[in-house]
């Protein structure tokens, strides 16, 4: 059994250094000397504390590429939505979710936020995985692949009930949306979290349909809804948040509500460009997210780093905005906060570690290490992935999961899935 790790002259925080882990937490940063169950070589590499996906449906792997270069309306109505009525179940879930946490493990996330169906099979994925995780059983009023309308809030709570004594695996609840639930739905959920003290992950303000009809049926904009029945707090964290005014961001600081930023999938649907530096600069917390892999189509963060990193200096003309430190503190630390995770690269702090092979040719020379990681970095420079202090991948070779195995897998529910895509498609 390994009780300590030596990570030996890496690169953290910008200097040469080594790390000890004792158990789960990092309890020595510099110049180590002794014996240990185990040496991690970490010339060349770069520690960087854990990296968090704060929104993505994980299953949806299984869906990567199947409707592509759609707006988000037909997108669902017209190919998702039809799909995962028909056709996901807990097996698939289950594939889908082992698929996209070896994808995770090898590309250097650590935890993240999952909204989906059957997230009782993702839990059974992430505990193989060893990935530290916070799962949202999704809630729509009208049916589902897994329960009938009217029934979600119960489903959510059963799975809720099942799932509290993790240490790893957090369970909260997942509205879909407030054009998907209405305000019953919402205002149960939100008494829900309040009695498990867990996490609500819901989509807000995506795109200009969505706000819209909001405003149509409401008369008010989906954050001032969500404020006026006395939705939000710190324990909501908001995925896209493309469409907020002014006066909504405001809101969003006052509850001190977590917003998730997903850039590339709101390019890929054309849903627009959320407005992350006001949001950062009023204070509020803006964590990255994938989306699902239907929708982007990876679990790439660095891709994501990158890319939220472009989209606002072009959109605003201004190669100052969002600078390489801020992002990466946007993919750790925010989530971190977002979240109440106790992780960091500081001593006392709970080892979720990424080590990134620096000894390549498209990171040399080495004058800024935020710049590379933002700029120049891809998932596939991961080397070693450690969480809670256990070691899931080494020098690429991911330790928790069958790789094969998954990919058999995943390949054989992709060739059967593409017959009933054809039948859908032909309808």
């Amino acid at each position: 059994m390994v009780n300590n790790i030596l990570i030996r002259d890496c690169i953290v925080n910008g200097k040469k250094n080594s790390i000890l882990i004792e158990d789960n937490k990092i309890v020595d940063i510099g110049e180590i000397k002794g014996d240990f169950d185990c040496v991690i070589a970490g010339e060349d590499k770069v520690a960087l504390s854990g990296i968090v996906n704060t929104h993505t449906h994980l299953a949806m792997t299984l869906l990567r590429g199947i409707a592509d270069d759609l707006p988000l309306m037909k997108w669902l109505t017209g190919y998702i939505w039809p799909l995962e009525k028909e056709y996901v179940s807990p097996e698939f879930c289950y594939v889908g979710s082992l698929l996209g946490c070896l994808e995770m493990i090898k590309s250097g996330t650590t935890c993240f936020v999952d909204q989906y169906f059957f997230e009782d099979s993702t839990v059974r994925a992430v505990k193989e995985s060893g990935l530290r995780a916070i799962l949202a059983q999704a809630i729509i009023d009208g049916d589902t692949p897994e329960y009938d309308a009217g029934s979600g809030v119960e489903f959510a709570e059963k799975f809720v009930k099942r799932n509290l004594n993790d240490s790893l695996i957090k369970p909260a609840l997942g509205p879909h949306a407030p054009y998907t639930c209405g305000k019953e739905t919402l205002l149960e959920v939100k008494e829900l979290a309040e009695k498990y003290k867990v996490l609500i992950h819901i989509h807000v303000s995506e795109t200009k349909d969505e706000v819209k009809q909001i405003k149509g049926d409401t008369g008010m904009l989906p954050v001032e809804y969500l404020d006026k029945i006395g939705f939000l707090s710190s324990n909501v964290l908001a995925a896209h948040c493309v469409y907020p005014t002014g006066d909504e961001i405001k809101i969003l600081r006052k509850n001190d509500v977590g917003v998730s930023h997903n850039p590339v999938s709101n390019m890929k649907l054309g849903s627009g460009i959320a407005p992350v530096p006001g949001m950062l600069s009023s204070g509020v917390s803006v964590s990255l997210g994938t989306d699902g892999c239907a929708s982007n189509n990876n679990l790439d963060m660095f891709e994501e780093m990158k890319m939220a990193a472009l989209l606002h200096k072009v959109n605003l003309l201004d190669p100052e905005v969002l600078p390489a430190h801020q992002v990466v503190q946007m993919a750790t630390k925010n989530a971190y906060n977002s979240l109440g995770l106790d992780c960091g690269l500081d001593v006392g702090k709970v080892a979720d570690i990424v080590l990134i092979d620096f000894k390549k040719p498209h990171l040399t020379p080495r004058y800024d290490v935020d710049s590379h990681l933002v700029y120049a970095a891809n998932g596939g420079d991961v080397d070693t992935v450690i969480v809670n202090g256990k070691i899931l991948m080494e020098n690429g070779v991911v330790k928790t999961l069958n790789e094969e195995e998954i990919l058999d897998k995943a390949n054989a529910i992709g060739m059967d899935l593409q017959d009933k895509i054809y039948k859908i498609n032909t309808r």
